[in-house]
């Protein structure tokens, strides 16, 4: 592609919209432009750059069996009310009506969609298993898109579903689609992770995420120092550093003292001179889904020095979504005093109490009574525990749950997801097969989620530099950016349409910049693009019969005969893909 006959327009200003570096080069280097919050036009560069990604893709799952079909983007609520999610899916679900005033929405996922498909024509178990894919636009009504791709509203997504016929031959398909992703991301070039996740409102029995590492992801991971145990920090064990024992200590008499104005843990601390890890957080939530008109009081009980983890609490519960906390007046009702003075004491609703906090002894905590709390206060003696379980968050420094060592913090861009789902949609939607006794059964299924264009702008959060994108060379736009200085000298002009000819006749893409530009804005334009070599043909060069070669990742700059130009580029570009 020559520059003066494509359609890329850079920008020096940093938008001020976008707030971390992918974004703002992307704006920067016309890769994309917004249209409206969360929804974008695609340039030509990062078309070509959705493009070979979603090539890898095909690939690795067409040599795996996996077949591709397309299904629509326009939804009726019938198929969505079949599996419960119409409202399940809360305000993401984008709804409208049509001119005959029936409803629909526009797909955040496939789901219901592809089961429909599959309960259409499979009825055998001679008929599965059956996998099958597409790449197709979803749309989610996100509350706050940000990040550009990365949280928008409409974006390019791969999704495919199995159909088996037991939780055999899903686990074998699950297996299977974990291969095809590592081997996608693997040829992507970067630095990812796979790790365990919560599925969320999609459901299911196993999940694993794959995310891109990059010091602006939404997600915080915990990796083992050996390798050996990687988790999304919303599902990864709460195991101390140090093994807790119950105290031996002997139970003191319960006593209660005044604390005026002692709201916070960090001021009831500060206030006893106790540790946070000697006093009990105690919090307040609804039993009960998003939505529901009354309450299901309960109460949890940590250590004052953790923080809850919602996913684990929302499991626990078996409920879809994150509980929701009581609000002041909730609380008041409850037990009687503002949050900063509540405790278990006497409590009738029941109580969950985090698996850290089981070996306390003689801590404090609310009294239910504003500006008092108790000291000395004993599970058992002065409160009972419905359930003791792992409730806390995570962190850096805990126990491997896997094996020696501790864990590590790390951020990352989830790009993509995998689930075991069993027959959560197959039950409710009655997609059946007859088994080999003849007896009907439901099919058990999978799912698997690549976030395409989320995908490209992760690899740029993680791969620039102050100057612009890195791009691999697996998906970058262009393996080589042809910088034409004096484009209208004869003998560079002839040197460089003749090098863009024969580049391209041995499959180099090359982008030709032969603008009537100055050489500096030339080179920070090239630096921005960010392909992975950059040619500089211009005639001082050629008076010295030579050829620059820059490699953007390292910046090296190699002086060539125009003649060894092709065979130098593709020497790298062997490795690179290697």
């Amino acid at each position: 592609m020559k520059w003066s006959k494509s359609h890329i327009y850079t920008v020096k200003e940093t938008p001020a919209d976008a707030e971390i570096p992918s974004h703002q080069l992307m704006v920067r280097g016309g890769y994309i432009k917004k249209v409206s919050q969360g929804i974008f036009t695609y340039g030509p560069l990062i078309l070509r750059s959705i493009r070979k990604f979603e090539n890898i893709v095909r690939e690795e799952l067409n040599k795996r069996g996996c077949v591709e079909i397309l299904m629509p983007v326009v939804h009726p609520r019938e198929l969505w009310e079949e599996s419960h999610r119409w409202t399940e899916m809360g305000k993401n679900l984008l709804k409208f009506k049509n001119r005959t005033y029936q409803e629909f929405c526009l797909g955040a996922t496939h789901e219901e969609v592809v089961t429909d498909y599959v309960r259409r024509d499979v009825k055998s178990y001679r008929d599965l298993p059956v996998n099958l894919y597409q790449i197709q636009t979803k749309y989610r009504d996100e509350i706050r898109p940000r990040f550009g791709l990365l949280r928008g509203r409409e974006f390019i997504m791969k999704d495919a579903y199995s159909f088996d016929r037991d939780s055999d031959g899903a686990i074998k398909s699950y297996k299977l689609m974990y291969e095809a992703y590592s081997a996608i991301f693997k040829r992507l070039g970067v630095k990812f992770v796979s790790v365990k996740a919560d599925s969320g409102n999609i459901g299911g029995k196993m999940s694993e995420e794959f995310h891109i590492l990059a010091d602006a992801g939404e997600d915080a991971l915990l990796v083992s120092e050996s390798g050996d145990f990687a988790a999304n920090v919303e599902v990864c064990p709460a195991i101390d550093a140090a093994m807790v024992s119950t105290s031996s200590a002997e139970m003191l008499p319960k006593e209660k003292f005044a604390t005026p104005g002692q709201k916070t843990i960090a001021d009831l601390a500060k206030f006893t001179k106790v540790d946070a890890s000697g006093l009990v957080k105690t919090l307040f939530f609804t039993a009960t889904e998003e939505g529901a008109t009354e309450i299901k009081p309960i109460c949890v009980l940590l250590r004052g020095s953790d923080e809850l983890n919602p996913i684990k609490l929302k499991n626990l519960l078996g409920l879809s979504n994150s509980p929701l906390m009581l609000n002041d007046e909730e609380v008041r009702r409850v037990c009687g005093a503002n949050p900063g003075s509540c405790g278990p004491v006497n409590l009738k609703i029941p109580i969950y109490m985090d698996s850290g906090a089981q070996g306390l002894k003689n801590f404090i905590a609310g009294a239910n009574e504003d500006g008092f709390h108790l000291k000395n206060v004993n599970i058992d003696r002065d409160f009972k525990v419905t359930q003791v379980a792992d409730l806390r968050l995570a962190h850096e420094g805990d126990r491997n749950p896997s094996g020696e060592g501790f864990l590590k913090s790390f951020r990352g861009i989830e790009v993509g997801h995998i689930f075991y789902l069993g027959s959560k949609y197959s039950k409710a939607m009655q997609a059946n097969y007859l088994s080999e006794k003849g007896e009907s059964t439901p099919i058990e299924m999978g799912c698997y989620g690549i976030g395409v264009s989320r995908t490209v702008q992760a690899v740029i959060e993680q791969c620039h530099d102050k100057d612009g994108i890195i791009w691999p060379t697996s998906i970058a736009p262009f393996h080589v950016h042809m910088s034409v200085l004096d484009p209208q000298d004869e003998a560079v002009a002839t040197m460089a349409n003749g090098l863009y000819e024969q580049l391209n006749a041995v499959g180099i893409e090359c982008l030709m910049d032969d603008r009537e530009e100055r050489p500096g804005v030339k080179f920070k334009d090239a630096d921005l693009l960010g392909m992975p070599y950059r040619l500089v043909i211009g005639k001082r060069g050629l008076q010295s019969n030579e050829i620059e070669l820059v490699v953007r990742r390292t910046k090296e700059v190699l002086k060539l005969n125009p003649g060894l130009v092709i065979a130098k580029i593709k020497e790298h570009l062997q490795s690179d893909l290697h």
